[in-house]
């Protein structure tokens, strides 16, 4: 018989027995009966409890009176645990008593045991009123349907029942899983979706994100204010104050060549805007019109505003029928239009404030603008509720995360304030280190589950943070004036892109390819 005593590991923290029965049971449930049997006979260790035994043999003889006394048995149970399981038991000797046409005792198991239990009310009227999914016509004195039955009571127990007279379910799976994902979750760089090895502790080097130039793009005669990869990260599309926007193609070595220049601006191109499918185009700017494009063709598809209109920024609902812009201009507020320029709704007014920054989150849920510089506006756009996080510092620009949970501002305080977008948050998570104060710089979420964050700065230089540390992980170099916007790929995750008032964007990829710096 295994000594109950007997400890394991270099730190004697780990009791023999328990962790032969968990190898047990996972044995089991990967579909290795006979080594699993083997392993109890060998060890003398079974992977059910003597106490659950006892149960189960109860359950499969039909014995329910000998099953609530064994359950009121059970010290290891809380009082919900144990109303729970006694439900579990008595809707078993509930139903097969009017299986059998045995109304009256049903009736009475109904009354004396069932009702007096702390399960929900809701539950006991489900029985009273026959509304379980079991047609009781087909159980009739079938005693087979009623073993099956009694053996998914058995499972269901198995889940109520705390250890050790039960294992919870994959046990050795959840550790080891719990501790892959801690090793995963302490990692800074780690940036990967494929599976970690458990062969070994799991840590990633840097050469898992982004950190040397890979590619200059110099086809820009002016300051690159904006860039912004397409959803399927196939493409990169860049505004500058030349007046264009260029749309760029990934290349399948992860190169950039120049697909189309797009001419039709008088004014400074501030900013683009993917539509979710990744065949249109939004460019915009201040005292520029909103131009919608073919991204295929290159061709302009309609044009939204006039040559007056105070746009800031744009964004698309994720049915990429539906558009909207925000404007500095407080009696054109914010704007909602089909691609063909018909206005499905607006929000403005006299006491509109000038919008500085819009988005959608992925899911169409919230629409997020900025307004009077320090507002942060979340507006749930299916209940039409609204909630409003203040800042203190001017907010220069806003960037939501790709699974719609989570959002970045950046400060002219020289931070970025991480808000979550339900609202949870009393205090953003904060990253520092960069250098903001004059000029709008974007910042974004990028590599795997984006779990990092990237922003330009005033000092010619690309920071990178893991969400989980408020200092940079890494300042990237390299471009000789003020950083403006950068982009992570979102399909290419060691893919960065950077725009620079230096007329360049920077392609950034991971320290282990070579740089080949080529202009085009």
């Amino acid at each position: 018989m295994e000594n109950l005593t007997t400890m394991i590991g270099s730190k004697g923290v780990i009791k023999r027995h328990e962790f032969v029965r968990i190898l047990i049971q996972c044995l089991y449930s990967l579909g290795y009966d006979k080594s699993a049997a083997s392993l109890e006979i060998e060890s003398g260790i079974s992977c059910k409890s003597s106490e659950f035994k006892l149960l189960e043999s109860l359950i499969l003889g039909a014995d329910w009176e000998g099953c609530v006394d064994n359950l009121y048995g059970i010290k290891e149970m809380t009082e919900e645990q144990r109303d729970t399981a006694l439900f579990l038991v008595s809707k078993q000797y509930y139903l097969e008593c009017l299986g059998r046409g045995d109304d009256s005792l049903a009736l009475s198991i109904l009354r004396k045991q069932i009702s007096n239990l702390k399960v929900g009310r809701e539950k006991v009227h489900m029985l009273a009123f026959g509304l379980l999914s079991l047609d009781l016509n087909k159980v009739h004195d079938d005693n087979d349907v009623f073993q099956e039955l009694r053996k998914f009571l058995i499972s269901e127990l198995g889940k109520v029942i705390p250890p050790p007279i039960t294992l919870p379910d994959r046990r050795l799976q959840h550790l080891v899983e719990t501790v892959a994902g801690h090793q995963i979750d302490s990692c800074i760089y780690h940036n990967s979706l494929d599976p970690v090895s458990i062969y070994k502790d799991h840590r990633c080097g840097r050469d898992q994100i982004p950190t040397e130039t890979v590619q200059i793009l110099s086809a820009h005669k002016n300051e690159v204010w904006s860039v912004q990869f397409s959803n399927n990260g196939n493409y990169l599309a860049s505004s500058s104050s030349d007046c264009t926007a260029i749309i760029w193609k990934v290349l399948e070595d992860s190169k950039l060549a120049l697909k189309h220049t797009l001419k039709s601006h008088k004014n400074p191109v501030s900013f683009v805007a993917w539509s979710p499918d990744d065949t249109m185009l939004l460019t915009c700017g201040n005292l520029e019109v909103l131009r919608l494009w073919d991204v295929e063709t290159g061709a302009c598809k309609h044009t939204f505003g006039d040559d007056s209109f105070l746009v800031s920024s744009c964004a698309w609902f994720p049915d990429s029928a539906r558009l909207v812009c925000g404007s500095s201009d407080p009696k054109k507020g914010i704007c909602m239009w089909d691609c063909e320029g018909n206005e499905i709704k607006a929000w403005r007014g006299i006491r509109m404030p000038k919008i500085s920054d819009i988005a959608v989150t992925p899911n169409g849920e919230y629409l997020i603008s900025i307004f009077s510089d320090r507002d942060i506006r979340i507006l749930n756009v299916g209940l039409n509720t609204e909630q409003v996080i203040s800042e203190e510092h001017p907010i220069t620009s806003l960037s939501v995360s790709g699974d719609s949970k989570y959002l970045i501002v950046s400060l002219n305080s020289q931070e970025i304030h991480l808000w979550d977008v339900e609202g949870c948050f009393k205090k953003p998570l904060k990253y520092m280190g960069h250098r903001q104060h004059k000029y709008v710089i974007r910042s974004c979420f990028g590599g795997a589950n984006g779990m990092f964050i990237a922003s330009g700065s005033e000092n010619s230089q690309v920071y990178i943070w893991n969400r989980r540390v408020s200092d940079p992980i890494e300042v990237l170099s390299g471009h000789s004036m003020t950083v403006n916007c950068v982009s992570w790929n979102p399909k290419r995750l060691q893919m960065l892109a950077s725009a620079s008032d230096d007329q360049t964007i920077r392609i950034w990829g991971p320290q282990s390819e070579k740089s080949c710096n080529k202009e085009l």
